[in-house]
């Protein structure tokens, strides 16, 4: 193979050493300590103190590791564009298409420690924009990330070596999923959420067989099922437990009679619901029969779920809450930032109690959520985005809650307390925003739209929070639609100042993140 990724920029050739040498590590933490073993803290701080880079530095893999294990760190949140292994030094380069995404990917795995083959490894931001490569050196690995992109742009694999080592074409567009160690109970609607993510999920049946809870999930296009499997099998929903094990199955298409909670055909919603668990069709079950018991689970690329915002938004709903809904956010823009602008933007993955920006420290403030799960998912997903021009940083705060001032003390509105306000979108068991709980996109999802509100009027209305809208969609009842603006941060200066606007007839303005683009 002679080149590399179509879209990667091909430069002056650089040994695996050079690439190591000078500026690659940003701070003294990201050097190994003495008894050979990074802590868990540490590699939090080196993500941390690099800037963000599309490319992303892992350490600390095991010996033999493959370039497929390595790819599948990084293919939920995006394209990969370029990998470079350094077997010897047990390190990789992974880079990926967009800087959003690999933000993403660190945010997720700064939450959630990233493992391959069951051991922990480290992960931060590269010095380096982009992975130039000598591609006499990295064939092999080329040639698997080839097979990678054909299968994530819907192509087929044209390398020998890439099609041999990992992907075969893909035998059907049902996969069979067990989920082993159910430590939280896993739901259809989680299936859903976390397949959806490489395609169009159009049925899915779930069942228990051998005392293992399992299912039977059909996309639109057999790509999108070898997609699914590659990325997915051997990873985690919930972090430590509820294992996905992932293979063919050897139907090519479901039967579904009901649409209930054991069962779901999204091409047809006006299937009756039945009662109780629908039967399964009698091919169904002779296929069930047929499925070897024997999936993939020796090979465990990821302990983490690398389905990201999806699944860790569910925690929250399992029930077992994690302790500690304090946030530090630091690096705001002093001259711009409120109690209601952070109420506003973090409220969107949980519900706000109270914030204080500090007195002294005014570029700093501490964010109560409602339990420990929210102040996770929110740290997750906005940690490194931009707020008013600056790359915001949110930790987990040692504080277990946030103090209103005293009495008659005026901390010039510095505190905000927001326990009863109408405004949270979570104060409802089973509503569906737990459902659309999405990382900032420059797409916003606006709801709740008046009958007499046209395009033009929305267009102009985000258009004056001083972004550029670049495309724009009504949903079929007008009620809804998709906004997209030039990038990710004003996206998020839009929601900030838009959410809950007024627009009249008693309609307040609903805004979140969509994981669609128009």
């Amino acid at each position: 193979m002679d080149g590399i990724a179509s879209d990667v920029a091909v430069g002056v050739k650089r040994s695996s050493d050079d690439l190591l040498s000078g500026s690659l590590y940003s701070s003294p933490n990201s050097s190994v300590t003495a008894n050979g073993s990074d802590s868990k803290k540490l590699r939090v701080e080196d993500s941390m103190d690099s800037p963000p880079s599309r490319v992303i530095h892992i350490r600390k893999l095991p010996n033999e590791v493959s370039e497929t294990e390595v790819i599948a760190l990084g293919l939920p949140f995006g394209k990969v564009t370029n990998i470079l292994m350094l077997k010897g030094k047990n390190q990789a380069f992974l880079e990926l298409g967009t800087e959003e995404a690999a933000v993403t990917m660190v945010n997720y795995y700064t939450a959630v420690t990233p493992q391959v083959r069951n051991v922990p490894v480290f992960i931060q931001y590269s010095n380096h924009k982009e992975l130039k490569t000598d591609s006499a050196l990295n064939q092999r690995a080329q040639a698997v990330l080839q097979a990678v992109s054909a299968v994530q742009e819907g192509g087929s694999p044209s390398s020998d070596m890439a099609s041999k080592s990992v992907l075969t074409p893909a035998p059907s567009p049902v996969l069979r999923i067990i989920i082993d160690n159910m430590f939280y109970p896993v739901t259809l609607d989680v299936l859903q959420q976390i397949f959806s993510k490489f395609g169009t999920v159009m049925k899915i049946i779930t069942f228990t067989k051998n005392n293992q809870f399992q299912a039977l999930l059909q996309f639109s296009d057999p790509v999108n099922a070898q997609q699914a499997k590659l990325s997915l099998d051997g990873q985690n929903i919930y972090n430590s437990c509820c294992t996905l094990r992932i293979d063919f199955s050897k139907l090519v298409n479901l039967n579904v009679k009901y649409n209930n909670d054991k069962s779901r055909d999204y091409t047809r919603p006006e299937l009756p619901a039945g009662d109780g668990q629908p039967p399964v069709d009698p091919s169904v079950a002779a296929a069930l029969s047929k499925d070897s018991p024997s999936l993939l689970g020796a090979i465990s690329p990821l302990s983490a779920a690398a389905a990201a915002a999806a699944a860790a938004g569910r925690v929250a709903l399992s029930g077992h809450s994690v302790p500690g809904g304090v946030l530090l956010v630091s690096n705001l823009n002093e001259e711009m930032v409120t109690p209601q602008s952070l109420f506003t933007l973090f409220g969107v993955y949980g519900d706000v109690q109270r914030v204080k920006i500090l007195y002294n420290k005014k570029d700093s403030a501490l964010i109560q959520m409602s339990d420990g799960n929210q102040a996770q998912l929110a740290m997750s997903h906005l940690n490194g985005q931009k707020m008013y021009g600056k790359i915001i940083r949110v930790t987990l705060s040692k504080h277990q809650t946030v103090q209103l001032p005293r009495e008659g003390l005026d901390d010039q509105g510095l505190t905000k307390d927001f326990t009863s306000s109408p405004l949270h979108r979570f104060k409802k068991p089973g509503s569906k925003n737990f459902q659309n709980i999405f990382p900032p996109s420059a797409t916003l999802h606006l709801s709740n739209i008046p009958d007499n509100v046209t395009e033009e009027d929305l267009r102009l209305l985000f258009s004056n929070s001083g972004g550029t809208v670049k495309a724009f969609k009504f949903f079929q009842d007008r009620k809804m639609s998709l906004l997209q603006m030039a990038t990710a941060e004003e996206a998020i200066q839009a929601l900030i100042d838009l959410h809950n606007y007024d627009m009249g007839r008693g309609h307040r303005l609903r805004v979140s993140f969509s994981k669609s683009t128009i």
